[in-house]
């Protein structure tokens, strides 16, 4: 056989072992492909085949866990921009009471164009353009309100038994993830706590991209100048893992910080902290967690937790443990959102919380003795309340006015000389008092207060006491040398 043909042949064995590979990876693909066809062809009304890929993409994640998901075209941006910490837009957050009502607008950002322009909370959109949006979803409004950075937009407003226009230049908006206890005279951030200077205060909303340089230049600019610190990272359901890495760094300058095992339990990756620190480690440190706070802020509880570094406070944590991947769809117009590996505290100890577990089983970050504070649904509310309203002083401003117009109210009742002001006075009281307030978690019992009530807020009334103690002890000298007979 001449050796060309030898080679013919075995060029063609290749081609079809390849072949037949890629087959075997493509058919369940085809199956998919011919189903949405067959729609398109036959189904008996018009059919949006995109949406129904998006359906089917849907289904397949369906199958996996929880933390793996499909990133549409239409959500793929919005991801991109949480992660990124910005985005294009006027700067205002919006909400929709109801559906097929106008969006409202919660309060403009501080700083932002939406601010200058004249936005309050509380305005409803109606048009954006020549649109109308008094019927729209939210998600539609806020697209017609982002775009390229220094267009102009109209916008409708509706406020009170007004309407009128609002026209805004479109800017990057800054999406801020490390925030303090409450802003200055000038809005700018105060990182120490208002009832206690002594304590520096650091909330972290979320692990993005600027994280390690927004946390980096607030460190750098407290100068260690305090006593103590509380970083809070309640209701942070995480981010970007190397972000909790470079944070944990900030505290730490040897050792392991989080480990990752993929398929099989076989070992992957490992991080450990490089010298230097920026914050004295004879500080004292606590960790906020409750059981909003997951993934990159467990990574951070668990590692100061299990290296001595700091105390954690709240309640357990949501226990997720497992590293995604994103990866990119469609030439980077979608993405998969997939599991890749579960990550391990320095303990070589699991967070995430499986399928099945239970109360009693080992997951997520449990605060240390002592510092165990479930709170109930209306504590919940008002410490949300506390953090919206030092995030945007409008809501404040907001709140305070209504609070003096119930007490010019009340004032003028009381001036009318109502005979029945007891009773009125009772059942007020007892209104105020709900008869029913659940815990948000109730199956984490409480451990017994460390001082009285300091704010609105009683799992951080708990951290302050913990921290003025270990001040105090701080503070004591030296015990004289005892005297001994000899």
């Amino acid at each position: 056989m001449p050796p060309r043909h030898l080679n013919f042949i075995l060029f063609s064995a290749m081609v079809s072992l390849a072949c037949y590979t890629t087959y075997q990876f493509i058919r369940p693909a085809i199956v998919v492909g011919d189903a949405i066809q067959l729609i398109d062809r036959y189904y008996v009304e018009p059919i949006d085949t995109d949406k129904l890929v998006d359906g089917a993409m849907d289904g397949v994640t369906g199958q996996l866990d929880e933390n793996s998901s499909f990133i549409a075209q239409s959500d793929y941006q919005a991801f991109q921009d949480t992660i990124n910490q910005e985005f294009a837009g006027i700067g205002i957050l919006i909400e929709q009471p109801a559906e097929d009502q106008p969006v409202r607008v919660i309060t403009p950002m501080v700083g932002s164009p939406a601010l200058a322009a004249g936005f309050r909370p509380g305005d409803l959109i109606v048009r954006v353009e020549q649109t109308d949006t008094s019927a729209m979803t939210i998600s539609d409004v806020s697209s017609l309100l982002r775009g390229p950075i220094g267009t102009q937009v109209d916008v409708g407003v509706r406020r009170g038994d007004e309407t009128f226009d609002l026209s805004v230049k479109r800017e990057s908006i800054p999406l801020e993830s490390v925030v303090g206890d409450h802003r200055d005279a000038d809005d700018r951030w105060v990182y120490r706590l208002k009832e206690d200077p002594r304590i520096a205060y650091i909330r972290l909303t979320t692990f993005g991209e600027k994280t390690p340089e927004e946390l980096e230049a607030v460190l750098r600019d407290l100068d260690n100048d305090f006593e103590a610190m509380i970083l809070d990272v309640r209701g942070n359901g995480g981010g970007l893992l190397t972000t909790a890495v470079s944070v944990c760094d900030m505290f730490l300058d040897d050792g392991l910080i989080v480990s990752t095992k993929i398929r099989g339990g076989v070992p992957e990756d490992r991080w450990e902290a490089s010298p230097g620190v920026l914050v004295n480690p004879e500080i004292p440190l606590v960790v906020m967690v409750n059981s909003g706070s997951a993934s990159a802020s467990e990574i951070v509880a668990a590692c100061f937790q299990d290296r001595g570094r700091a105390a954690v406070a709240g309640v357990r944590s949501y226990g997720k443990g497992t590293v995604q991947n994103i990866l990119p769809l469609q030439f980077g117009r979608s993405a998969l959102r997939l599991t890749v590996a579960t990550f391990y505290r320095p303990s070589d100890r699991s967070i995430h919380r499986g399928l099945n577990a239970t109360e009693e089983d080992e997951w997520g970050v449990t605060p240390n003795p002592g510092l165990m504070v479930p709170i109930t649904e209306s504590q919940a509310e008002k410490i949300a309340d506390r953090w919206l309203q030092a995030s945007y002083p409008l809501l404040a401003q907001e709140a305070q006015s209504e609070t003096d117009d119930d007490a010019n109210a009340t004032t003028d009742e009381e001036s009318t000389g109502n005979d029945d002001s007891s009773a009125d006075s009772a059942k007020d009281s007892s209104d105020d008092t709900p008869q029913d307030d659940p815990l948000v978690d109730d199956g984490d019992v409480a451990d017994p207060p460390l001082g009285p009530p300091i704010t609105e807020d009683p799992p951080l009334d708990q951290a302050i006491h913990y921290l003025r103690d270990l001040i105090r002890q701080d503070a004591l000298p030296d015990a004289p040398p005892q005297a001994v007979a000899a």
